[in-house]
C-alpha cells in the first residue's frame, strides 16, 4: 500500500464485492445454505467485509479523518466481544486485528496513507503483534484457498465426470484474509 490510493481503492472493491456477496448469499440459498447457522457466517463475513471496505478507503474520502478512528474502535470491539461470546474465533482475531489497526491508526499522522492505516518512516504498531497478526492471514488465506480447490471428480461408468463448485463463501473467506494481510502490511 505505503501511500498508494490507487491500492487503496482496490481493496476497498475487493472487501465491498465480498460483503456484498456474502450478504446477498445470507438472504437466499439452497438445502444447507438456508440453515441458520450458515446464514449467521454469511451475515458475519459480509459486516466484516464491509467494516474492511470502509478502513480501506483512501484518507482524502474520509470525511472526518480525527474521530474515524475511535468509530472503528467501537464498533470492531463491539464484534469482537460479540464473536468471542459465540466462540467463533476466526472472527475475534479479525475484529480485534481491526481494533488494533485502528489504535495504530490514532497515532498516524493526519491525512497519511489510508483511512485505516499509519504509512510514515517509522513502525507504526508494535511489531511482534503485527507479524503473529500477518502470519495468521497468511496461514488462513493459504489454508482456505487449498480449500477451495476441487477434488478430482470421478466419472460414473460411460458418462462425464460431474465437476463440483467451490463454495464461494470460502472464497469470500480467502479474498476477506488477503485484505486483512495487505492492510497489516501497512501498519
Amino acid at each position: 500500500m505505503q501511500g498508494s490510493t490507487m491500492a487503496g481503492w482496490l481493496l476497498v472493491a475487493l472487501c465491498a464485492a465480498a460483503s456484498a456477496y456474502c450478504l446477498m448469499r445470507s438472504r437466499a440459498g439452497a438445502g444447507a445454505e438456508r440453515a441458520p447457522a450458515w446464514r449467521g457466517q454469511a451475515r458475519g463475513e459480509g459486516l466484516m467485509a464491509l467494516g474492511m471496505a470502509a478502513m480501506a478507503l483512501p484518507a482524502a474520502v474520509v470525511p472526518l479523518p480525527g474521530w474515524s478512528a475511535w468509530v472503528f474502535v467501537a464498533a470492531f470491539g463491539t464484534i469482537g466481544l460479540w464473536a468471542l461470546a459465540a466462540r467463533h474465533p476466526h472472527h475475534a482475531v479479525g475484529s480485534l486485528a481491526m481494533v488494533y489497526m485502528a489504535l495504530v491508526m490514532t497515532t498516524a499522522q493526519a491525512g497519511a496513507g489510508h483511512a485505516g492505516h499509519a504509512v510514515h518512516g517509522g513502525a507504526g504498531g508494535i511489531p511482534v503483534l503485527t507479524g503473529l497478526l500477518l502470519a495468521y492471514f497468511a496461514v488462513h488465506a493459504v489454508a482456505s484457498g487449498i480449500r477451495l480447490i476441487p477434488a478430482p471428480a470421478v466419472a460414473p461408468a460411460g458418462g462425464p465426470a460431474a465437476v463440483p463448485r467451490p463454495e464461494l463463501l470460502s472464497a469470500c473467506r480467502t479474498a476477506m484474509s488477503v485484505g486483512m494481510f495487505t492492510m497489516l502490511l501497512t501498519v
